[in-house]
């Protein structure tokens, strides 16, 4: 996104937060083909046949987004961690729901390790990466933030840091930490669901 349009961004973020809803209407067509791709992004983690497409996902967001009028918005890069945290949280609900209907609910458990190496055939298991990510902000909030950042938002290191006001060191430091742990954490899951 050019300087211009973040800056942009982050203005109408500002006025919406502030009570404009006219800003979220001209908000909406700024970001909405980066929340597309973050929804892609996502998506491209789940299991095929998957029934929620991408379009699904970021209606689904945005109708959470916009009840989220007490969020007090930063700028564009804390939108777009928030809308990933919205589309894990609607994926980890769906994957629950389907886990209910159908034991196992026709996911595969990777580990960690594949897992936020992103690639094209890398599937999650949203549940059990959530609660071990659950986990992990109850012993250290930051670095479960910086997975969130990192692997959901897709966010850099850079940006990463701006989000969370650390240097680009600790969010390396801590984005090392939070993989070894969270790999720990699902290889004890896994073992005992063996």
């Amino acid at each position: 996104m050019a300087t211009s349009s973040a800056h942009e961004v982050t203005e109408l973020l500002l006025s919406w937060g502030a009570g404009d809803q006219a800003a979220l209407d001209q908000l909406m067509p700024l970001v909405h083909e980066q929340l597309r791709r973050l929804a892609r992004r996502q998506m491209g983690r789940e299991h095929i046949g998957h029934t929620l497409q991408a379009t699904a996902l970021v209606n689904e967001a945005y109708l959470r987004l916009i009840d989220a009028s007490q969020v007090q918005w930063r700028d564009r890069a804390h939108f777009f961690a928030i809308s990933a945290r919205l589309m894990r949280q609607i994926l980890v609900d769906f994957a629950r729901s389907r886990q209910n209907l159908k034991r196992g609910g026709g996911m595969r458990q990777i580990s960690l390790t594949d897992a936020l190496q992103v690639t094209p055939d890398g599937k999650t298991d949203l549940v059990a990466l959530d609660g071990a990510l659950q986990a992990l902000s109850a012993l250290s909030p930051r670095r479960s933030q910086v997975v969130e950042l990192r692997f959901f938002s897709g966010l850099g290191v850079e940006e990463t840091a701006e989000v969370l006001g650390v240097s680009p060191e600790t969010v390396k430091r801590d984005w090392r930490l939070a993989k070894v742990w969270l790999l720990r954490e699902l290889s004890k899951s896994s073992d005992h669901d063996a």
